[in-house]
């Protein structure tokens, strides 16, 4: 059975958290670690990416067919891409979903990217929480529509298997709705384990490890947090940060987004993930406010059961 309603929650909490990520970007002149110590928000508006809009088209997808197509599924990111294509995406990814669009094979156009290797950027892992949260009730079929829903753009297998981690992880964080969260060490195991091996898989038990004291700022030096754009360098540290958050979503992107790095990214992911556990009701007023609206296409205003609680 699909879940509606906890991926309406999770892509709220993903958009969420991609835009409030970006405005920490931070002008030269500023100090982002002073300003995050006063826990001073960033100017509005909000406005979210590449993440956000990778999203709506996958969430869209699945209301529409209930599963992933990557045919057409594939089509339809070049398609947004076209449309809006300022909204911060990858460079490699500009010419992957324009050479898709112009009518090129998507597989052809995949698998041919870095000679031959595939994309392994965290491009496919930053959108699919939605997809994850969908199929919260069979980890196994949340994993496999990941895996396809990755290769529509990142033909890589570390990229893939950041995608199945972030859909395991919100498969498992929706799937836990109204129950005590799991220790954070046991979350990150569970969803290695549905990993093959690879360096995200390696990464998730390395995070498992850490001490409950770890902090932040350790937890990014050792796994990275989206610095180098791939799926290794950013997956483990966005699942590490939600599994320490479970249940309040705004201090999960407060933490999340002080590892700096591609925090736009990390914290989609990691808002996107808490999200489907917990919905967006705690989300304070002017946060959402602030945030650039969601489109109506992305078939949003479709599901008109309350996202604010999947409790």
């Amino acid at each position: 059975m699909s879940s509606p309603q906890h991926a309406h929650a999770s892509l709220d909490g993903l958009v969420m958290g991609d835009a409030f990520g970006d405005g920490w970007f931070t002008r030269s002149d500023e100090s982002p670690e002073e300003l995050w110590a006063a826990r001073e928000l960033r100017p509005v508006p909000w406005l979210w990416t590449d993440d956000s809009a990778m999203a709506f088209v996958l969430f869209a997808h699945l209301v529409e067919h209930g599963e992933v197509q990557p045919g057409g599924l594939a089509r339809e990111f070049a398609a947004e891409y076209e449309r809006e294509p300022g909204r911060k995406y990858g460079p490699s990814m500009h010419s992957v979903l324009r050479r898709i669009g112009e009518g090129e094979d998507w597989q052809t156009v995949t698998t041919g990217q870095f000679g031959g290797q595939g994309s392994y950027g965290n491009g496919a892992a930053m959108r699919v929480t939605p997809l994850g949260a969908w199929f919260r009730d069979d980890l196994k079929v949340a994993a496999e529509q990941a895996r396809l829903s990755a290769l529509t753009t990142h033909a890589h297998p570390e990229a893939v298997a950041g995608a199945v981690a972030v859909a395991v992880a919100a498969a498992l964080a929706a799937a836990g709705a109204g129950q005590q969260a799991a220790p954070r060490a046991e979350f990150l195991r569970e969803v290695a384990s549905h990993l093959p091996e690879s360096d995200v898989r390696s990464g998730l038990l390395v995070a498992a490890n850490f001490s409950e004291r770890t902090s932040v700022r350790h937890a990014a030096s050792v796994l990275g947090s989206g610095t180098l754009i791939s799926a290794p360098d950013t997956v483990p540290y966005s699942l590490w940060s939600a599994a320490g958050h479970p249940d309040d979503l705004p201090e999960a992107l407060w933490q999340t987004v002080a590892g700096w790095g591609d925090r736009d990214t990390t914290c989609a992911i990691a808002g996107g993930v808490v999200a489907a556990r917990t919905g967006t009701g705690d989300i304070p007023a002017d946060w959402r406010e602030a945030r650039e609206a969601i489109p109506a296409w992305s078939g949003w205003n479709s599901l008109t059961a309350a996202h604010q609680s999947c409790a």
